[in-house]
């Protein structure tokens, strides 16, 4: 499908509210986020241009959708949006005075191996794509570009959608979405560029090594070259991050196991101590991170929409976690040598204890030493990040053993609602 000139001029226009002939400054902040989200696009437009020219109908068949004209559909219209937004982008740029980045150079080599692994990667670009314009959204400075770019993140919620479908997930998982920090964008997009300089420090990415998909109950492994002895694995945490939770679930590293209750994806950080990550990219502290995040997606929920587009037979994608380090470790056959175990609903609850009590324990050691900072690049001038058991009132303790995580289920009695960090009193 091709755009005419008069097209794109009348998206840009609309995009930045004034003619792309008409000059406009912009704060630096505003630039930075639009040429940021641009280079997104421009790897979002890329990943679907070279798996749809390599894959052929057989493929998709073989890879157990019941017809290949269903994917290949979707990826085509998928990849005309994402072209659309990085042209729109560009001409918004242009009008500011400023340019945009275009010596990126983007290598999908490591996961366009097959179908399988493709969709599931096509997966994480998609949720990456709405976590950072979630993030992106809290460094606009004017509301008109905080709009636009409002407008591209509902159609990359669209996206994410079909993704989850073929890929026998949930459609619509969560009533929320993750927020991320572009610093955390780069932890899960990051190795898939080169050849340019965004100005934005990348965390450290991290992998999950096991074979199979995750499930509740399933012990999570990792991968990164961060987790290198600095700090002993025996003090290191991951940090499991849901949509609409107000802090993430702090669990010891070597008892990383995934809870009950999770449906769709999961940001993944390691850290070096147990204080709850708050779930808003502005009060995020950063002074303990180690690695990430990564995603993973628990799929515990299977919908017949899924079964319309994906055959009970075929090479079916053996798992859907992703990760970095490289590339994402999507399916089995390009992750490490560890398998997914998945252990007996009574030893998770005994683990998750376990895990509760030692990352309650850790957090009282840490707060009386120090007071997490925030990145600069995610929250110019605020406050440092709540103490543990402020986080708790605010947001709700860590999951007692056997519990689910800590979702927004409605008021409770003095009628405060928390979501996302965000609370109504």
């Amino acid at each position: 499908m091709r755009y005419s000139s008069s097209f794109l001029a009348l998206a840009a226009s609309t995009l930045v509210s004034a003619a792309p002939t008409r000059l406009t400054r912009r704060a630096a902040a505003d630039v930075l986020v639009f040429q940021f989200a641009d280079v997104l696009e421009q790897l979002e437009s890329q990943f679907y241009s070279q798996a749809l020219s390599k894959f052929q109908d057989s493929d998709f068949t073989g890879a157990g959708f019941t017809s290949s004209q269903v994917p290949i559909e979707q990826f085509k219209k998928i990849q005309q949006d994402e072209a659309t937004h990085s042209t729109v982008l560009q001409s918004a740029l242009a009008s500011f005075g400023a340019k945009p980045v275009t010596t990126c150079k983007f290598d999908f080599s490591s996961v366009l191996t097959d179908v399988a692994t493709m969709a599931a990667t096509a997966r994480v670009v998609e949720n990456v794509g709405v976590s950072a314009y979630l993030g992106g959204a809290t460094l606009l400075t004017d509301p008109v570009l905080l709009q636009a770019a409002g407008s591209i993140l509902t159609v990359e919620a669209r996206h994410q959608t079909i993704l989850n479908v073929m890929n026998s997930g949930t459609a619509i998982p969560s009533a929320f979405d993750i927020p991320l920090a572009p610093n955390e964008i780069l932890a899960i997009a990051g190795p898939f560029i080169s050849g340019c300089d965004l100005g934005i420090p990348a965390n450290p990415s991290l992998s999950i090594t096991n074979t199979g998909t995750p499930a509740p109950g399933t012990l999570l492994t990792f991968k990164s070259d961060a987790i290198n002895g600095t700090v002993p694995e025996d003090k290191l945490f991951c940090q499991m991050m849901i949509g609409g939770a107000g802090t993430s679930i702090p669990l010891p590293l070597s008892q990383c196991v995934v809870p009950e209750g999770i449906n769709g994806p999961v940001a993944i950080w390691v850290t070096s101590d147990g204080q709850p990550l708050i779930n808003n990219v502005r009060d995020r502290a950063t002074s303990q991170l180690v690695a990430g995040p990564t995603y993973a997606f628990i799929d515990t929920e299977p919908q017949a929409l899924g079964q319309l587009v994906k055959s009970s037979s075929g090479s079916v994608a053996p798992s859907n976690n992703a990760g970095t380090g490289g590339a994402p470790s999507v399916p089995s056959s390009a992750s490490g040598s560890a398998t997914t175990q998945t252990i007996s609903p009574e030893a998770a609850s005994s683990l998750i204890a376990s895990a509760s009590a030692t990352a309650t324990a850790s957090d009282s050691a840490s707060s009386a030493t120090s007071t997490p900072a925030v990145a600069p690049e995610a929250a110019p001038a605020v406050s440092a990040v709540p103490s543990a058991s402020a986080v708790s009132n605010a947001a709700g303790a860590p999951p007692a053993a056997g519990a689910g995580p800590n979702l927004a289920t409605g008021p409770s009695a003095d009628g405060a609602v928390t979501v996302n960090g965000w609370t109504n009193v």
